[in-house]
């Protein structure tokens, strides 16, 4: 159930059971990690097997569980550029559209707090 890390024909491949993702190369500093408890490890399988069907992830929950941290922490491992947004009154969907325009762009995660 750990991401594991491969080197196939020149590229740099990460496999969690049947998901295969392709390394991002984006650096982002020796800060620390998140520590790996059942509860993360389920979110991990969880989200992976999502993005291999193509599809988003929104982890639920009480309040400070650690679903932001959790979402920031699989981008890192997967080496994904991942920006948290928190939403609120004055997010329109102007806003929003200019947000999910800069995420495309730049192929990076959005993870929108207080949605």
């Amino acid at each position: 159930s750990q991401l594991r890390f491969y080197w196939i024909d020149d590229d740099c491949l990460i496999k969690q059971c049947t998901g295969s993702f392709r390394y991002g190369f984006e650096y982002m500093g020796l800060n620390g990690r998140l520590v790996i408890t059942p509860l993360t490890d389920r979110c991990y399988m969880t989200l992976t097997q999502a993005l291999t069907f193509k599809l988003g992830g929104s982890p639920s929950g009480p309040a400070g569980t650690g679903k932001t941290e959790t979402v920031k922490d699989l981008a890192k491992s997967l080496a994904l550029p991942c920006f948290v947004i928190n939403c609120g009154e004055g997010l329109d969907y102007k806003a929003m559209g200019a947000t999910f325009s800069g995420l495309v762009q730049c192929g990076a995660w959005g993870c929108f707090d207080e949605f």
